[in-house]
């Protein structure tokens, strides 16, 4: 039975008291080992810049039913999944979209839309003027794919067992395809207006 999200609903950003509901959310939706306590800490500290935090939660009443993680522009590491040469803005200039998660029970309701446009408003405040995204394609419908591209962001590249390196993702069960994941992420580059 679908939630209905109401005008109540509240974003804000994430707080060290969110981190249990968003730990348990996200290792719900995409598989237990995808958030712990020590890495959520990083992902949040990644994503506070000149004071502004560009990571977000979204609650209902008191209920978490959503949460955008995002690392400020400068504050992530280049690696094997990402082509720089492929987005024509300097990499510096550039947050990272890390995850956006929501409720089963509320997706379909432009939730995540809300949380990136969160986001997109707190990494411009940090100076950004865009930011990349490994997208799972795999997500139900392709959800993932589908809102980020109605968001303006563009297709750079396809990469195949993108969440299968054990160094990084040793505890991760997919809720797909077990342990190691094999599905595809779309590096994908929204550039802000």
């Amino acid at each position: 039975m679908k939630g209905s999200l109401d005008i109540h609903s509240v974003i804000k950003p994430l707080e060290i008291e969110d981190f249990s509901a968003v730990i348990a959310l996200g290792n719900h939706v995409h598989g237990e080992g995808y958030l712990t306590m020590s890495s959520l800490m990083t992902m949040r500290d990644k994503g506070i810049k000149a004071g502004v935090n560009a990571s977000f939660v979204l609650h209902q009443q008191e209920t978490l039913i959503g949460f955008r993680l995002t690392y400020a522009p400068g504050q992530w590491q280049i690696d094997q999944w990402c082509s720089p040469t492929l987005w024509g803005v300097d990499v510096q200039d550039l947050c990272y979209f890390k995850c956006n998660t929501i409720d089963p029970l509320f997706q379909g309701q432009g939730s995540g839309g809300r949380l990136l446009t969160a986001a997109i408003t707190a990494v411009k405040k940090q100076r950004g003027l865009g930011g990349v995204s490994h997208l799972w394609q795999q997500s139900p419908n392709n959800a993932a794919v589908k809102y980020f591209t109605k968001a303006g962001g563009e297709l750079i590249a396809t990469h195949l067992g993108r969440w299968s390196d054990p160094k990084e993702y040793s505890d991760y069960e997919c809720v797909l395809c077990g342990c190691p994941c094999q599905c595809s992420a779309c590096e994908m580059l929204l550039r802000f207006n």
